[in-house]
């Protein structure tokens, strides 16, 4: 959200007065024929109305009508780990930071760096999921829109985050597994096919798809580009009319 300062003010309010008192000035010096009146009727009339319309502007800054407030909404991309959950959400991210909208973007590996021993176990991950609903609360108290990306792969928890947050938008990045493992450029499947990680959705744990995502991106078929306009252009439809 961005507030209209006094400084800005006063310079667009300058900057006018510099085109509407050059054209008093003509008229006058065009009537009358008289340099010294246009300029005198020019001075004075800068002077009154750059003051006259910074009061308006304060004014009409003051008045509610015709304003609409813009609901913060979060974006929650869900999916097997390298499905292009980050990918995706992040030029999602990028897309809506130009409608110049209050807005910030959580990511699992940033929140896991925060908060280190986290777990990964089913109440491990639903108990880390709880507490990213209150952090996306906080931010929605103060109007901030969010855009999350998480694996989830329980049910439970994604209902919890939706029914903890306000305008909650579920994005499914559907990939198959066999395409996930494809982009295993850390070698994290491979580690959870040996053995080395441990309730790892998509190999020794189960990843629940949703069964009501507003918005379902299959990544076998959809680039991350062409993927994120439709993100952007639903939210613009439903929050940002």
């Amino acid at each position: 959200m961005y507030k209209e300062t006094n400084k800005r003010s006063i310079v667009k309010g300058v900057t006018w007065r510099v085109v509407a008192t050059t054209t008093t000035m003509i008229i006058v010096y065009v009537f009358f024929g008289r340099l010294d009146l246009a300029i005198a009727t020019g001075l004075i009339e800068s002077v009154l109305k750059v003051g006259l319309f910074w009061l308006h502007e304060k004014a009409w800054f003051k008045v509610r009508w015709g304003k609409k407030r813009i609901e913060p909404f979060n974006l929650w991309f869900t999916g097997l780990p390298l499905s292009g959950k980050t990918t995706i959400a992040d030029k999602v991210f990028e897309a809506l930071e130009h409608l110049q909208i209050p807005i910030e973007r959580i990511d699992s590996k940033d929140v896991r760096e925060l908060i280190p021993n986290i777990g990964y176990s089913r109440e491990d991950r639903n108990r880390h999921m709880h507490r990213i609903g209150n952090l996306i609360c906080t931010l929605q108290k103060n109007s901030i829109s969010t855009v999350a990306s998480f694996v989830s792969p329980y049910k439970v928890s994604r209902q919890a985050i939706r029914e903890m947050v306000k305008n909650n938008i579920v994005v499914y990045v559907k990939a198959d597994v066999e395409t996930c493992k494809s982009r295993d450029y850390k070698g994290a499947y491979a580690k959870a096919l040996s053995g080395e990680f441990k309730n790892f959705p998509g190999v020794n744990e189960v990843y629940e798809e949703p069964q009501h995502a507003e918005i379902i991106i299959d990544t076998d078929t959809q680039s991350a580009d062409e993927a994120a306009i439709i993100i952007v252009k639903y939210v613009k439809k439903h929050y940002i009319r």
